[in-house]
Order: C-alpha cells, then structure tokens, then sequence
C-alpha cells in the first residue's frame, strides 16, 4: 500500500470519537478504547491514511488505560512534536501523511525494548489482523508479526 494522505472521504465516515482525536488531538478516557486490551496477531494503521504505526509484536500492558508500544514499525511514518498543552511538557505523536493526532510518547516503557512508551489512543487506529495483512498490502511486515 502507498499513497499515504489524509482522506476527506474516511474522515467523512469517522465517529464522533475517532474524529474528536485524530482531528481535534482529543483523548479517549482510559480503559475505554477498543484496543487497550486488544490481543490478536497484527499490525495497527492510521485510521485515516491506513499508514502503517505499530504492530502487536511491539504492544505491551503499562498500566496506563491506553494501548502501549515500544516503537513504531516505520519510524517515518510517526511524527513527534513537542505538546505544552495542559500545563505539561510533553511529545505528541502524529501520523506523518494522515497528520492524525494519535497519543504521546514517554520515556518510562520496557527498558529492554528500548525504554519508550507510545500511549496510542485507540481511536486512531485501524487494526488488520495477521491474516489479513497481505491481501490489505501489509504483507511486507508480516515478519514483524509474532504470535502473542
């Protein structure tokens, strides 16, 4: 798959959530996106562009009520910007050609995975599933996909 942009046709289709966060760089209450405790073998993209972001190899448990991942698949397709919202400093996550808003980066995940966390909300994400990912034109990661 190539062509990445951001869509006015799937940002038309977006619930009222998805487009709160990707557009609006909103925030899903913890505990509540369809991903935190998701499981399955499979890569998660940009739920406008369909960029590849992360794959359910590098998906960890933190804790912290969003779902978590040591690292990006395709680092150039994950933007970090500095957030000085909310009277934080922080570094925000976007997607590079969907310039969606997707969560935060911190410094505080697995050490042995390399020490970052990306707090992803779930509603700016699409997940393909193991299975799927070749006929969807993600085939060339699946060898990033591990069983769970």
């Amino acid at each position: 798959m190539s062509g990445y942009f951001k869509n006015p046709d799937v940002i038309a289709t977006l619930s009222d959530m998805e487009f709160y966060v990707t557009q609006e760089s909103g925030t899903e209450r913890p505990f509540t996106g369809k991903y935190n405790d998701h499981k399955e073998p499979g890569i998660y993209v940009d739920i406008v562009s369909g960029e590849p972001l992360f794959v359910s190899s590098d998906k960890f448990e933190s804790g912290c009520g969003w779902p978590s991942f040591s690292k990006p698949v395709e680092p150039a397709h994950v933007t970090e910007l500095r957030d000085t919202s909310h009277g934080m400093i922080r570094t925000e996550v976007r997607s590079t050609h969907g310039d969606s808003h997707l969560g935060h980066v911190f410094n505080d995940g697995p050490r042995e995975r390399g020490g970052l966390r990306y707090c992803i909300n779930s509603a700016s994400l699409r997940f393909i599933h193991r299975d799927d990912m070749e006929a969807e034109g993600y085939g060339a990661y699946l060898d990033q996909v591990e069983d769970i």
